[in-house]
């Protein structure tokens, strides 16, 4: 049976990142991808120059209207831009039937561009913490997310990484994999923490500017992967892997000057010359 994935996300008009990198990772990970729209964005892979918010009960009306219809077997939270959006996402996915609420749920708390532009209102960050992460059954930040989440400073070696990815878990998500990309440091460690403890992945930089859209790739992938009923561990171990390669042939791909996208189907497109 083919499994399908809903994103919940803001839009990317340049497709690097956003519901567009979903449904690239959906497609490439072998499942059918559906995509609730938050927020239309005005950018492209040298920045973000614009937002446009959907109405939040609009946004919960598209979330109801693919429930009313389609089998969701995960689903994949990203940009949802305010207070307001997340509450009415919140409501949708918890004031719903017990098998609503039973689906997993991956939550990559988009809160600042790459190249800066905030994603997510100073006041929403309560709602997401209060409202949304109890919902998770995995969160994904990156260092800036998860101390934006907790209110510190940024984990700057392993150790306050782990403690930051612990206390983030004890917020009420299932497990926490706290992305380590922006440590100072040759090696890119991600530290996954679950009830059963700490589970680290290890990973060498890439030395590449095509970067655009990663966190994205990399939730929808785990989404993907948790649709198809694998344990959140090893979920993690094959979107990594998936990502890796994504990363590695970016080269392949001529998509603007500024951080390009990753190949999402670097698996299944033969590159020429």
């Amino acid at each position: 049976m083919i499994r399908n994935v809903l994103s919940i996300a803001g839009s990317d008009p340049s497709g690097g990142a956003g519901i567009q990198a979903d449904l690239k990772a959906f497609s490439a990970r072998g499942v059918y991808g559906m995509a609730v729209v938050t927020a239309l964005t005005a950018q492209n892979t040298q920045g973000v120059s614009g937002v446009h918010l959907v109405p939040p009960q609009f946004v919960a009306d598209q979330i109801n209207a693919v429930f009313a219809d389609v089998r969701v077997d995960a689903v994949k939270i990203g940009m949802i831009a305010n207070a307001g959006i997340a509450e009415a996402v919140a409501a949708a996915l918890s004031a719903a039937p017990a098998d609503r609420r039973a689906i997993p749920i991956v939550i990559d708390p988009v809160m600042i561009a790459k190249g800066g532009a905030a994603l997510l209102a100073p006041e929403a960050v309560d709602v997401l913490t209060r409202r949304l992460l109890p919902l998770a059954t995995l969160l994904t930040p990156n260092l800036p997310e998860a101390a934006a989440l907790l209110h510190q400073p940024v984990a700057t070696n392993r150790a306050e990484m782990a403690a930051q990815a612990e206390q983030l878990r004890a917020l009420g998500p299932g497990a926490v994999l706290v992305k380590g990309g922006h440590l100072d440091s040759d090696e890119s460690p991600d530290v996954l923490a679950t009830a059963d403890g700490l589970h680290w992945f290890e990973a060498s930089r890439v030395p590449t500017k095509n970067t655009h859209g990663t966190g994205c790739t990399l939730s929808s992938a785990l989404a993907a992967e948790l649709a198809k009923g694998a344990a959140v561990q090893e979920a993690v171990a094959i979107a990594k892997e998936y990502l890796a390669g994504a990363v590695a042939a970016a080269g392949n791909l001529s998509v603007g000057s500024g951080h390009g996208p990753v190949q999402h189907f670097h698996a299944l497109w033969k590159h020429g010359d």
